[in-house]
């Protein structure tokens, strides 16, 4: 109602899930695509922030230097509670940086992208930004990758997913947000721990495959594995049923897990930051409630055929042709 100027799709695409925006402001005018969910969340909940028009000056910023929102509105977000605890101050930030100053996420975003001044601790992440200030506790990442915007505690398997997604923290390498939040295909509960093992598992391997065949991932809203397994026969002209998808899909997931293991991760690395684990939600429907990671790692390693450490056994490797 503010600011959209017209939905946008990519070519033949029925679905026009972009948003072209005008905004007006001379603070932060601009015409652009975006923002979308995540970038609304990062460079505005996650900062405190409840200016639209600068959410998406910063989007647009974002868009136009190269950086991702979700990681750079964190990282920002990581810095205001460095600031705001007190292990940053303003000779290192060159200026104050509390949650809910429009003006200074705005202005992060652009010194990010140039790496001026305080913004080139910022391009390094939030984790090598908290390490360097001596609290690597308060970069809410896995793998060192930033968290979107889901908090695991609430959602269950979400949690799970961040915890054991091939590049970190990431939403859209199985997409439990499906099941859990939005009911499709089916409600879960997004408290409970029984089963998340299972469905983690069928989704990212869904997921592996559906990036591998160039479909968008928005798709799957209203398609499945039976029906994308039809559309790469049709293109490609290899046999291919769902159950083959899924094992592709397998497959690949296991590949990126040999490369990380070669890149020097473990199991260990399989894990939250201590406030998902230890620092029970403190407001709304989920008040009170961690991730149960100790209940549902166990059970995911074992469906995947993987030992104790996280690591595919040889004849689990062998079933899928990796030997």
């Amino acid at each position: 109602d503010q600011i959209l100027a017209r939905n946008r799709a990519c070519f033949a695409c029925p679905i026009g899930c972009g948003r072209v925006v005008r905004v007006t402001h001379p603070k932060y005018e601009c015409f652009t695509e975006g923002p979308e969910y995540e970038s609304d969340w990062a460079m505005g909940a996650c900062c405190g922030v409840d200016n639209l028009d600068a959410i998406a000056k910063g989007n647009y910023l974002c868009d136009t230097l190269g950086l991702d929102p979700i990681s750079t509105g964190v990282t920002i977000a990581c810095a205001m509670e460095l600031f705001e605890k007190g292990i940053l101050s303003t000779q290192e930030v060159r200026r104050s940086l509390y949650f809910g100053d429009a003006e200074a996420m705005v202005e992060m975003v652009r010194a990010t992208g140039y790496r001026e001044g305080f913004g080139d601790a910022l391009a390094e992440g939030s984790y090598r930004l908290a390490e360097k200030f001596g609290h690597p506790e308060f970069s809410i990442t896995v793998k060192k990758q930033e968290f979107p915007a889901y908090d695991g505690r609430g959602a269950q398997g979400m949690g799970l997913q961040y915890a054991t997604s091939n590049r970190g923290a990431c939403h859209v390498r199985g997409y439990m947000t499906a099941p859990e939040i939005l009911g499709s295909p089916v409600k879960l509960d997004p408290f409970e721990t029984k089963d998340k093992a299972s469905w983690d598992k069928i989704f990212q391997d869904l997921t592996a495959a559906l990036d591998s065949s160039g479909i968008c991932l928005f798709t799957t809203f209203a398609i499945g594995g039976p029906e994308i397994a039809e559309y790469l026969k049709a293109a490609t002209g290899v046999e291919i049923n769902n159950d083959e998808l899924m094992k592709i899909g397998e497959r690949i997931w296991n590949l990126e897990r040999l490369f990380n293991l070669k890149a020097g991760l473990t199991g260990k690395d399989d894990t939250l930051p201590q406030r998902l684990l230890k620092e029970p939600i403190s407001s709304g429907p989920a008040k009170g409630r961690v991730v149960e990671l100790d209940k549902m790692l166990p059970e995911y390693y074992d469906l995947r055929g993987w030992d104790r450490e996280g690591v595919p056994t040889k004849e689990r490797l062998k079933e899928l042709g990796l030997e």
